[in-house]
């Protein structure tokens, strides 16, 4: 198992680099020789879908794959362990019916070749059934450590279930009527989230129940939809934004923001949590990821904030500033938006920048209210030369966000290109200026980059796949004329929409949108980014959940006055010439 991990890790870490590399010299080239690589997005496929699905595998190997975990806190543990073991069951079986189908689409595409390279173009799809087989050995491994009682009687379980299934499949199809394939699909989806099965692979179980209960198509729709979902050449900027952020975390980057931040607005009421809310505004202009952001600015306070205010409060800021900071560019969920509607990237991400704002006051004047009826005594306002020496250690780390968003709104270069010089930048100050970070440093923070855009990726690719399955069942149509029967009206609609999203997870509406998936994403028990946060922070769960109440009414409220006042969405695209 050494060797395969050492094998998987080294091929996404060269995915990466060469990526990283490739993008880097097609800007010199294009800069001095006045001369593009035409085959640089050929390259990309490939590399992204490296990253997505071998990378996907080692992100599994190292069980960082997103789950809801809010039935599992809540069974005994011998409960819990064998739905964990049901996990591996289902996710072994979902991998091999996916490589299975993926071996066949790529036989029956082989005859198409690359534009440029004019080769087959089946080749970028070869990581996906490696990256299944690295999954299914994985799965194994995970259940081969397992009690092989129990792991025996919930895989004789699980096989009998699939073969009552397919023995009465006429019989409950009928039961269901024509909506049978679609209603089946989404109890499975459900079942199995709050079973603990990791998203992306919910996902792919729900797509291939409605594929063999509506026998809409054939199964290679599924891998030709998951290579498909990853082809987009500006989701290569999420990697390239991840290292960036990591880079700032571990290369003493973050420290010096946070403390210059901490000059400016510590003595307020509130004190640190205040830093927190205003320091993960401005760390979340360095970082599309709210994981590497939480972790830059929980780390760097975890132990004054434990100390001063508690663990939970502490677990609970962190998670409200991360949904505030899902519309400070740049945000992969931006990226991920942008890439699949025409809503133009720059103006999305000039637009974000106020709504955020709002909602880091709201949260703001909810600190300095709850410290004040508390009688929490105020720290001693930093001297001048205090906040000067600190600014003055902080300007290099502000040129990043300055170097980003002026780079994407000028139209300097492409988001990926901004992202891959982020990197350097990241690294000529954490190496060189800092001398942070060393050479094997930087592996280790390439090798979490890739585990983590793998996670990300899969889960895109796997989401393309449902979403197709969704479009197919009529599903959208069915929602708009649901919503039309309740009453056509804008502010029904709106409502409607940050409700599903929050379950679930134009520039306005997608701004709108962005948000409440942050919300559904760091809500307590439901949302990952939530116990990224409590782990972080060292703290109980339900204390967390408890000191997130407040926090989470705020930033909803905040939510409702960016949806139904959209200037704060639109004056600043409007301001620099964007047409809305």
């Amino acid at each position: 198992m050494r060797v395969v991990d050492a094998f998987a890790e080294t091929l996404v870490i060269a995915a990466l680099l060469g990526e990283l590399g490739l993008v880097l010299g097609n800007v010199f080239a294009r800069s001095y020789f006045h001369h593009s690589f035409l085959w640089a997005e050929e390259v990309a496929r490939l590399s992204l879908s490296i990253l997505a699905f071998v990378g996907g595998a080692v992100a599994y190997r190292r069980r960082d794959h997103a789950f809801v975990r809010v039935v599992l806190n809540l069974v005994p543990r011998p409960v819990e362990r064998t739905c964990l073991a049901l996990s591996d069951i289902i996710v072994l079986f979902v991998v091999g019916l996916t490589g299975i189908a993926s071996a066949e689409f790529i036989a029956s595409s082989w005859g198409e070749r690359t534009p440029i390279f004019q080769i087959p173009a089946a080749l970028i799809a070869l990581p996906l059934p490696l990256g299944m087989a690295l999954l299914a050995l994985y799965a194994a491994n995970n259940l081969y450590r397992e009690n092989p009682r129990m792991i025996w009687g919930v895989g004789v379980a699980f096989i009998l279930v699939l073969a009552l299934a397919a023995a009465t499949r006429d019989v409950w199809l009928g039961w269901l009527g024509g909506d049978a394939a679609i209603i089946m699909a989404l109890a499975l989806f459900f079942v199995a989230i709050f079973a603990g099965v990791p998203v992306g692979f919910v996902l792919l179980l729900a797509t291939a129940t409605y594929l063999w209960a509506a026998d809409a198509a054939s199964f290679v729709v599924l891998p030709q939809t998951m290579v498909n979902g990853t082809g987009n050449f500006i989701l290569l900027a999420v990697p390239f934004f991840i290292l960036a952020g990591l880079i700032m975390e571990r290369g003493g980057i973050s420290v010096r923001l946070v403390r210059f931040i901490y000059t400016l607005v510590g003595h307020w009421r509130g004190g640190l949590l205040q830093v927190t809310v205003a320091s993960m505004y401005v760390v979340s202009g360095l970082s599309g990821s709210k994981p590497a952001d939480v972790a830059a600015v929980g780390t760097v306070m975890r132990d004054q904030l434990r100390e001063r205010h508690g663990a939970a409060e502490g677990a609970a800021v962190l998670a409200a500033s991360a949904i505030m900071g899902e519309t400070v560019p740049p945000s992969i969920a931006m990226l991920i938006v942008g890439s699949i509607t025409s809503v133009s990237l720059a103006a999305l991400f000039i637009g974000g920048l106020i709504p955020a704002a709002v909602m880091a006051f709201c949260l703001m004047v909810l600190i300095y209210v709850r410290a004040r009826r508390a009688g929490t005594l105020r720290v001693t306002r930093a001297s001048f030369a205090a906040m000067f020496r600190a600014g003055l250690d902080a300007v290099l780390p502000l040129l990043m966000p300055a170097m980003l968003l002026g780079g994407i709104l000028f139209g300097v270069a492409t988001p990926t290109e901004v992202a891959a010089f982020a990197v350097v930048y990241g690294l000529v100050l954490a190496i060189i200026v800092y001398r942070v970070m060393n050479f094997g440093e930087f592996m280790r923070t390439v090798a979490d980059t890739a585990a983590l855009t793998g996670v990300l990726l899969f889960i895109f690719a796997a989401a393309s796949g449902f979403s197709w399955t969704l479009t197919v069942a009529y599903l959208p149509q069915r929602l708009v004329a649901l919503l039309h029967a309740v009453g056509n009206s804008t502010e029904i609609f709106m409502l409607g929409s940050i409700a599903l999203l929050v379950v679930v997870g134009v520039l306005h509406y997608a701004l709108v949108l962005i948000i409440a998936m942050g919300v559904g994403g760091f809500m307590p028990l439901a949302g990952v980014g939530f116990y990224v946060c409590c782990a972080i922070m060292r703290c109980d769960i339900e204390q967390a959940s408890r000191a997130m109440l407040p926090y989470l009414i705020v930033v909803l409220t905040g939510l409702i006055i960016v949806a139904f006042v959209p200037w704060f969405a639109l004056a600043l695209p409007k301001y620099f010439g964007f047409r809305l």
